[in-house]
């Protein structure tokens, strides 16, 4: 009898070591399987031939934005641009909290030009060491509107320098923006008062 307990001593931790080691094997498989399978390709995003800084800076109104994490309650987003004397641009975001009676919520940064030639390519950065990108994909004339893209189609906002954007303006900006393989219909409106 003690002979027959323990050969059943012996094989009880190794079945125990199989129920945990069969799920983190399986757990690697399925990890290295998603490592392998394609990535969504873009081509290359075009950007507008060139921003003057000096009409850019001012305040602009969020007309439309993809939704993410940083902006999520906001309502009456605006976005403020001030040229500092070192060459970079100061960025004051703001928004009300859930509703227009709401705490005003504000994050300072600073952008700075990547792309000279254009001015349309910079770096945003609210906390150092991080930053992200900040592409000018589409500019009205007039500077009264502004479409900001990621390469990478991550992000993506519709400025406007009244509160309000005109249909037509608003929908040929959606089909320009298709036409840079920007899904659309992720986009939400952003209440303004």
């Amino acid at each position: 009898m003690k002979q027959i307990l323990k050969v059943n001593v012996y094989k009880f931790p190794i079945v125990s070591r199989a129920i945990y080691i069969l799920p983190i094997v399986s757990m690697l498989l399925t990890i290295t399987g998603c490592v392998n399978m394609p990535k969504q390709t873009y081509s290359p995003l075009p950007v507008v031939p060139y921003v003057d800084l000096n009409r850019y800076t001012g305040t602009w109104y969020e007309i439309a934005r993809y939704p993410n994490s940083f902006q999520k309650g906001c309502v009456g987003s605006k976005a403020t641009y001030t040229q500092r004397d070192d060459g970079k641009i100061s960025v004051l975001n703001e928004c009300y909290d859930k509703a227009f009676d709401g705490k005003i919520r504000s994050a300072k940064g600073k952008a700075w030009i990547v792309d000279k030639e254009t001015n349309a390519r910079l770096k945003v950065s609210f906390f150092w060491p991080f930053s992200g990108d900040y592409w000018i994909v589409d500019l009205g004339k007039n500077y009264e509107y502004a479409v900001i893209g990621h390469p990478k189609r991550k992000y993506l906002w519709i400025l406007s320098r009244s509160r309000e954007m005109k249909g037509e303006v608003y929908e040929a900006i959606l089909s320009r923006l298709r036409d840079k393989q920007y899904d659309t219909s992720r986009l939400v409106k952003t209440p303004q008062q």
